[in-house]
């Protein structure tokens, strides 16, 4: 056992770049920061994997920057938000416009892919897309923090009695009172919101229009009186920490200038990040651990002897290995094709849908097979399949669950449009 686990430490990433994306060639400047990023992993973040998975601490959530604290000594995670801000990875999803890099979508789907190789998270600078919507002195107050990473978001949309239909069944309100708006409801699985500084809270302001005009975005300090967080958080199987709050608003005042937008264009702003964030954004993150699932599932078949000859003369383990890389062919085509057609300004969600519910299911079946084919290993604390595994599992639910994914393909297959076929 002891051998096995030690064998694993060692495994190194593979030398070849992922230049091949299925569909094209990618471009010599996106190749050389997608390198970049490899090295980054392979020196900087793979030799902490084992420390940061046996950690009691470790969470998911959208302070992950900081949650870099919980498991490694100040010096290291010092270091790797200098590495990342050294290398300008750090503002890697951020507008060249706001300081940033100013990747294409197809650059950041590249290098993601890199670093959802590992386990262990990479700093960046965590700006909602939606974010940039700010005007006026939001940008100074909310944005430009946000960006330096000096503050943290939680995006608030879904309710006890709303997640897939959030436009339809939110019961929290916003009503107008002279400069402000009051705004009362609760929201639930709100990730983070405990240790956030700013809320980015939907509301109800038009009930006879909600999600055609009448839902708006509003910026929320978390330490508003009106806002009260349940404590402790739920708990969930992603890690050992709570990472998910209910979020009470109580007559909460927020000033009209803290209205993100234009009033009743909040759901619209919603599903921008929803179409990014959550679902593109789902491809590079199944196809790292797809990628290092394989490989180390390959290699443990060369290995691993049954009755006297290695498992990967075994047809059950040949089959399971071949359906796991056409999966991954199959979503890396898709990813870098929604990705292209993203940056070519097209409308592109029904691409986007597609991408995560492909992404989740085959992602999380290939690594379920991954950890088949190790056994019992497969199982262990000090590899990250599980890991994985637990991601891609909830990223099936989290930004519109996968049934929600065939209902709009559904609807935009049989619409008068239709989609790319």
């Amino acid at each position: 056992m002891l051998y096995c686990i030690q064998n694993w430490r060692s495994n190194d990433m593979k030398d070849s770049l992922p230049e091949d994306t299925g569909m094209f060639r990618l471009p010599d400047d996106v190749l050389q920061i997608q390198k970049v990023a490899r090295d980054i992993v392979r020196n900087e973040l793979l030799p902490l994997e084992k420390q940061f998975l046996l950690s009691p601490n470790y969470a998911h959530g959208v302070k992950e920057t900081l949650n870099l604290r919980y498991v490694f000594d100040a010096s290291t995670a010092d270091r790797l938000e200098k590495i990342s801000k050294e290398t300008g990875l750090f503002y890697l999803l951020v507008p060249e416009e706001h300081g940033g890099a100013g990747l294409s979508t197809l650059a950041q789907v590249a290098v993601l892919e890199e670093f959802m190789y590992t386990a262990v998270p990479f700093p960046f600078a965590n700006v909602p897309n939606i974010l940039y919507d700010c005007a006026g002195n939001q940008i100074d107050r909310y944005l430009k923090p946000v960006i330096n990473g000096e503050k943290t978001t939680a995006f608030a949309q879904t309710e006890p009695d709303a997640g897939s239909d959030p436009g339809g069944m939110m019961k929290t309100k916003a009503v107008r009172d002279g400069d402000d708006w009051v705004i009362n409801g609760t929201k639930m699985w709100i990730s983070s919101a405990n240790e956030c500084d700013l809320l980015m809270v939907q509301a109800v302001t038009d009930p006879d229009k909600r999600q055609r005009g009448g839902i708006t975005m509003f910026l929320v300090d978390r330490k508003n009186p009106g806002v009260k967080i349940d404590t402790p958080g739920i708990q969930t199987w992603l890690s050992p920490r709570a990472g998910q709050y209910i979020v009470h608003f109580e007559d909460c005042r927020v000033p009209a200038e803290d209205v993100l937008g234009e009033v009743g264009n909040g759901f619209r702003l919603g599903q921008k990040w929803l179409t990014i964030h959550d679902r593109l954004m789902r491809g590079p993150l199944a196809l790292g651990k797809m990628r290092r699932a394989i490989e180390m599932s390959i290699d443990w078949a060369k290995q691993r002897k049954t009755f006297g000859k290695p498992i990967s003369e075994r047809q059950a383990i040949q089959w399971k290995l071949v359906d796991m890389y056409v999966d991954f062919k199959a979503l890396r085509s898709m990813t870098y094709e929604a990705a292209a057609r993203a940056d070519a300004g097209e409308d592109m969600r029904s691409e986007a849908a597609l991408v995560k519910l492909c992404g989740t299911e085959w992602g999380a079946r290939c690594v379920d097979q991954a950890i088949q084919i190790h056994g019992a290993m497969g199982e262990s604390s000090e590899l990250p399949l599980t890991n994985f595994y637990k991601y891609l599992r909830h990223a099936q639910i989290g930004g519109g669950t996968s049934e929600i994914q065939r209902h709009l393909l559904a609807r935009s297959l049989l619409s008068d449009a239709g989609v790319n076929l």
